[in-house]
């Protein structure tokens, strides 16, 4: 299985140094859950050298090398789209970024227990996807950030189950403000579900750390 692209280029290598003191799961690699598409989509844009993938942990600060507070302060934690063990039955996804182009996808695929309307996805799952795609492309562009607006329209609804694709790109930055523009789609980009536009700030460690 290749490992292509598995590291953090550019602001987000610069503020969490991926010294590990032991290998953590990373949870964007493909598993036995995943379905055809997810597999499909994910061999698509791995296969090409300008897409990079970003690996996914339950909580990075954690695994970097520190004071032995920061260790303990994060210990406890996971990131809300991993925190569920079982396989196939919430948030299943990969992130890739184009840094030529400042461009993020993310392959979607939501399992049981997002679901909202019968045998669709709750919108606020899919509001989550949105903004934990965008928010990683603004700190892989940026730094540090937190979310400042998220504007959401539904467009069509999500079969539960089935793999979507988020696909964003930078707008503008203004100061410490990045503006970001989201589209979720089918697999194929034919059919638009959702669309969306994110305001992110720049933040520092501190306040990422509790100073």
């Amino acid at each position: 299985m290749s490992q292509r692209g598995s590291s953090f280029p550019g602001p987000l290598s610069t503020v969490l140094p991926w010294s590990f003191s032991f290998q953590p799961r990373d949870f964007s690699l493909p598993n036995s859950s995943w379905g055809s598409d997810m597999r499909r989509l994910y061999e698509h844009y791995n296969s090409q050298w300008v897409w990079r993938r970003l690996p996914s942990y339950n909580r990075s600060l954690k695994y970097t090398t520190g004071t032995v507070w920061k260790v303990r302060s994060f210990s406890r934690r996971l990131v809300f789209t991993r925190n569920i063990r079982e396989q196939r039955a919430a948030f299943e996804y990969v992130v890739f970024v184009n840094k030529q182009e400042q461009k993020c996808v993310c392959v979607f695929q939501a399992g049981h227990l997002l679901e909202g309307p019968p045998g669709h996805v709750h919108g606020g799952a899919i509001s989550t996807m949105i903004d934990t795609v965008t928010g990683t492309h603004a700190t892989y562009l940026s730094g540090p950030v937190m979310t400042a607006n998220l504007n959401i329209n539904y467009r069509s609804p999500i079969p539960l189950g089935s793999t979507v694709l988020l696909t964003c790109s930078l707008d503008k930055k203004e100061g410490r403000k990045t503006f970001f523009p989201c589209q979720v789609t089918n697999t194929y980009s034919s059919k638009l579900h959702t669309e969306a536009t994110g305001l992110f700030l720049s933040i520092t460690m501190g306040h990422l750390l509790g100073g």
